[in-house]
């Protein structure tokens, strides 16, 4: 298929022209904002040559790797350009559908920032614990008591956290936000309202309330402040603007966040908090067995994002929680067992590779390579995930395992739930943890059939006989060993560890990440660019002997727009090993709020053995991948 005819199966896989609202795209993915989300075909979208993945959220995203520019000016180019009438700018009535995505978007702007903060101070905290049980920390030390106000403090100044992420989504200046959340966990205003008696001002009771640990009230609070900015702003005479603008927003919705939107705020917390507590309560075991059931559908939909508040407040308010993270552990452990129980069984190289590393991520607690590239689209793989979530989530739930900390549950984050004084529940997480990974590996290895695979199916293998034939005929041939060095200086990062699913499931290529020192990006290969795009955030080089190279500045940087980045090159020119591509203002970068670390792959590893050479700190130059070309084993008969 051409481009165009590529370009085409995708307009018609999102819901055709009419349902495209919005379109952009980054370094990888075209990313669509649709009317009806609905309407958007997966599979057949997955079925399209050239389209590597599909990431459904608030935005359908449809990932082509390196040709994302062509396949983007090819899309734009049949549905008019984006020149007419976008379903946007038509003013559809509001609906259900669409105020729920509207929300979900909120929800995940707001409060996945802020989850790495709070699952290391979480497993800190264990870890704390721990140490104080093994006898190696006196809990009545100093030592103990200044370690534990660092995951303390993350807690006790969580309002700050999210008053930022918060201004930030809805554009608000950000230090005045901090500023005026901050006053609801400023020490000497925490100390006045807690005065013997009661504090009235003007005749007004202050509510009483401890604000550490709440996320609604700084919600609330910048949401006020956005609208009573954004007024000011518009009205305000520009050469007084800087200091009344933010003036009047401090007269006007501080008194508001202290006598009506922090109360407000700490009431819906309670609320959220309450049905959490309360629905566990009444269903105790069954609850958690019916969640871990569940989740492999709740996470493909994306709604698992609509548990992150209420746990997190949940936690916040109790110190654990006994129901959504415990859940979790059952299902991250039953996607492991189920894939890994696949890498065995298939004959089919390309599926194996796939569930063996979906496999171990979910181990580690992150499970989308296994979800989206191996259970979902078989479904006996999906019933043993089933089976095993709800055998372990039984089993905890009827044990009464409670989680200390918000991290996704995991071999590595398995200390989040040590408990002090009842080692059990360590214990019986440990149990369930088994439970989930043999019952769901025994039911996959059992049940698996190569010709039920929807991943066969999409590779156009109909059966065991034929896998070899269809892997033989795509097998590379000529190709000699080659190096990709460091393109920057900075910090080998395992590619696992980038805050980023698409990246770190290795769904774009294989390879591995570095954590900037120095913003000069240099060529790590000899070839020629074929990818630049005008946000220069990102550059694909293709090297003589075909092999793809991609070196993507930051992650989400394509919304800086091209400002922090100064481009050397254009697409076409030949560049040879150390060649300056482009120079990136790391600090500009992070002071944006965006994560400088930097993505470097090899976009077409499927063809290719990919070796991490490079460790620890390094220097642009260094020898960071080694490519051979791959035997491929199916082309041999699996046998």
């Amino acid at each position: 298929m051409s481009t165009q005819d590529n370009a085409q199966a995708i307009i018609d896989g999102v819901g055709g022209a009419g349902n495209i609202s919005q379109l952009q795209h980054c370094s990888t993915r075209l990313r669509f904002a649709l009317a009806d989300d609905s309407k958007a075909d997966e599979a057949a979208l997955k079925a399209i040559p050239g389209v590597i993945g599909v990431v459904k959220g608030p935005q359908t995203q449809v990932i082509v790797g390196s040709k994302v520019g062509e396949m983007y000016t090819a899309v734009e180019k049949l549905r008019g350009g984006g020149s007419g009438p976008s379903v946007s700018q038509q003013r559809k009535p509001l609906t259900w559908k669409r105020a729920g995505s509207t929300v979900m978007d909120f929800v995940v702007s707001v409060f996945t920032p802020i989850i790495p903060a709070i699952a290391g101070a979480g497993i800190f905290k264990s870890l704390l614990v721990l140490a104080s049980a093994a006898g190696w920390l006196d809990a009545a030390s100093n030592e103990f008591k200044l370690l534990s106000a660092i995951p303390d403090a993350v807690f006790g100044f969580l309002p700050l956290l999210v008053a930022y992420t918060t201004a930030k989504k809805l554009n608000v200046n950000r230090p005045l936000a901090l500023g005026l959340v901050g006053i609801l966990v400023f020490p000497a205003f925490t100390a006045l309202v807690a005065t013997e008696g009661g504090l009235s001002v003007f005749g007004l009771a202050v509510p009483v309330v401890n604000y550490n640990a709440q996320v609604f009230p700084a919600i609330l609070a910048v949401l006020v402040l956005s609208f009573v900015e954004r007024f000011f702003n518009r009205v305000t005479w520009s050469p007084i603007r800087t200091f009344f603008v933010p003036l009047m927003c401090l007269i006007i919705v501080a008194p508001l966040t202290i006598f009506l939107l922090g109360p407000l705020g700490y009431y819906l917390g309670t609320l959220l908090t309450g049905a959490m507590i309360g629905l566990y309560n009444s269903l105790g075991w069954v609850a958690v067995m019916l969640m871990a059931g569940v989740l492999p559908f709740v996470i493909s939909v994306g709604m698992h994002k609509a548990f992150i508040p209420p746990t997190i407040a949940t936690v916040a308010a109790t110190g654990k929680d006994p129901f959504y993270l415990v859940a979790s552990l059952a299902h991250n452990l039953s996607e492991a067992g189920s894939s890994l129980a696949v890498a065995v069984r298939t004959k089919n190289a390309t599926l194996r590779a796939t569930a063996l590393s979906g496999g171990i991520s979910a181990l580690f607690g992150i499970t989308e390579p296994a979800l989206y590239g191996v259970t979902l689209q078989n479904r006996r793989a999906l019933v043993a995930v089933i089976a095993g979530s709800m055998s372990a989530g039984a089993y905890i739930g009827l044990t009464h395992v409670s989680a200390f900390a918000v991290v996704s549950p995991g071999l590595a984050s398995i200390s989040m739930f040590i408990e002090a004084g009842n080692p059990a529940n360590l214990l019986n997480a440990v149990i369930g943890l088994v439970i989930a990974v043999v019952v769901s590996f025994t039911i996959s290895a059992v049940l698996w059939r190569d010709s039920d695979s929807g991943t066969l199916r999409a590779l156009g293998v109909n059966d065991e006989a034929s896998a070899p034939a269809a892997a033989s005929a795509s097998a590379t041939a000529g190709f000699t060993a080659a190096v990709v060095a460091c393109p920057l200086a900075g910090e080998v990062v395992a590619l696992s560890e980038v805050p980023d699913a698409v990246f770190s499931s290795g769904i774009l290529g294989e390879g591995v990440a570095i954590r900037p020192t120095d913003g000069v990006v240099c060529s790590p290969v000899d070839g020629v660019v074929t990818a630049l795009l005008d946000s220069k955030h990102a550059v694909g080089i293709t090297t003589d002997d075909g092999v793809e190279i991609l070196i993507h500045v930051g992650i989400d940087t394509v919304q800086l727009d091209g400002a922090p980045f100064v481009s050397h090159v254009t697409v076409g020119d030949r560049v040879t090993v150390g060649q300056i591509l482009v120079e990136a203002d790391l600090a500009a970068i992070s002071a944006a709020g965006y994560d400088t670390i930097t993505p470097v792959l090899v976009v077409n590893s499927a063809d290719y053995t990919v070796t991490v050479n490079a460790t620890g700190t390094v220097k642009t130059g260094d020898t960071l991948v080694s490519i051979e070309e791959k035997v491929k084993e199916l082309a041999n008969g699996a046998a």
